[in-house]
């Protein structure tokens, strides 16, 4: 069995594009240069077996590569034997039941406490309806940690003000209760009076309503945050849900527990909300490198 018997069906019956077939022959030339090179040379394809493709991944990682890279690789691999069995060249895939590495999930993107309070208590806001909607809800999403969607279907009914509570309806239909501040009922409070008094045709029973009394769309909700996050930071990433990171990592670096913040944002497991705390360690390392003379 060779490589190039192996090519010439990527290109000719799979139609496979050179860039693809290019990058399978770099793993596969990978691959075969380190296997030879092992113990008397002697090492075929047809001779290797599945602690040795492990050994070769184990091999690339040390070497700095990612996780998807070794991926690619092993999946070419996996195709070659895989077409070596079909063709009667080879008698078994060693490939087969290979788990490739796991894809480091990236860090949650947050603002930091001073960035928001710079946002909420600037002098930026008038009293015009739309300042009063976008500042109610940016300031929601920060201090209840909902997600955009949460925030959308919200309903006057779902704020009890005498509790200080939220009942937010999230994934799969899923309820939970959320307390809040008097900052927030405050503000929620004073936008629902604004709301009654200007939004003179309510067209839906949503709590946060459009000027012409319809729902807000998600993409109202979008537009708005992003507009609004760009004037206090420069992160690619200024999303609703970048409001929900920041308010996990606050409350997790003001130190929450674990499993209250899993409650509070609505997960099921809390390997979800574990990644947190890899973001606010990110924070500490910040910190001691500024602050440590010898750091």
């Amino acid at each position: 069995m060779t490589i190039e018997q192996f090519l010439d069906y990527l290109r000719y019956e799979r139609n496979m594009s050179q860039q693809t077939a290019e990058r399978y022959e770099r793993s596969l030339r990978s691959f075969e240069t380190y296997f030879q090179s092992l113990g008397d040379g002697t090492l075929t394809w047809e001779t290797v077996d599945t602690d040795i493709i492990r050994d070769w991944m184990a091999s690339l990682m040390e070497k700095g590569n990612i996780a998807a890279t070794v991926n690619v690789c092993l999946t070419a691999v996996r195709s070659f034997y895989h077409f070596g069995r079909r063709h009667g060249l080879v008698d078994n895939n060693p490939a087969l039941l290979i788990k490739g590495p796991k894809k480091a999930k990236p860090l949650p993107q947050f603002l930091k406490e001073g960035e928001m309070n710079q946002l909420l208590d600037g002098g930026q806001w008038d009293d015009s309806y739309h300042d009063i909607l976008a500042r109610t809800l940016l300031l929601l999403l920060y201090e209840a940690g909902i997600r955009r969607g949460e925030l959308i279907g919200l309903r006057d009914d779902d704020i009890d003000f005498g509790t200080s509570q939220l009942k937010v309806t999230g994934k799969r239909s899923k309820q939970r209760i959320i307390p809040f501040g008097e900052e927030l009922a405050e503000a929620l409070k004073h936008y629902a009076s604004v709301r009654n008094d200007e939004v003179t045709q309510r067209q839906s029973d949503a709590f946060f309503l459009s000027k012409n009394g319809r729902q807000l769309t998600a993409g109202q909700v979008y537009y708005t945050v992003r507009k609004h996050l760009s004037t206090v930071t420069t992160m690619k990433k200024r999303s609703p849900h970048v409001l929900r990171h920041t308010f996990a990592t606050a409350m997790l670096n003001n130190g929450a527990g674990l499993e209250s913040v899993k409650k509070l944002l609505g997960h099921e497991s809390l390997d979800t909300t574990e990644i947190y705390t890899h973001t606010t360690f990110e924070q500490l390392k910040k910190v001691y490198k500024q602050a440590h003379p010898r750091a």
